[in-house]
């Protein structure tokens, strides 16, 4: 009599992860496409306060922006004719040649949107300024 020889069937003990990877990766897009978008929504109040005077022993450069979005150059010696781009490097290098201490410092008024404000801070780190300083008015008590 011929007995048939039964295999038994291994039971398998290894978890199978492929169902986690995929929600893992699918959770990974989600929170990227997410973040940015809460990181924009944030609104900031900045708070108001009063600021004493920067004292100089050197009169700064100042880089004024008007309503209209026009550059300024005022070199301490009321000379504060409109410029352009390459004419407001071109300045601002020539006064700091002569005074390599002054500060430069951006004037820019309420009205004017921030881009151009941004562009005078460009074109000064441009023309080799290290740093600008902000002109603010004083706080209403």
């Amino acid at each position: 009599m011929g007995m048939k020889s039964r295999r038994r069937a291994k039971i398998m003990a290894e978890m199978n992860v492929v169902p986690y990877i995929d929600v893992m990766l699918v959770l990974l897009i989600i929170f990227m496409v997410a973040a940015p978008l809460v990181t924009q929504g944030v609104k900031v109040e900045l708070p108001q306060a009063t600021a004493e005077p920067v004292e100089s022993p050197v009169e700064p450069i100042i880089v004024s922006v008007d309503a209209e979005g026009t550059f300024h150059v005022a070199d301490g010696a009321g000379e504060d004719a409109p410029v352009d781009a390459p004419t407001l490097q071109a300045r601002v290098m020539a006064l700091r040649m002569n005074r390599p201490e002054a500060q430069v410092l951006i004037n820019g008024d309420g009205s004017v949107p921030y881009q151009r404000v941004v562009e005078a801070m460009a074109l000064l780190q441009a023309a080799g300024v290290p740093g600008v300083g902000l002109m603010t008015q004083p706080a209403a008590p």
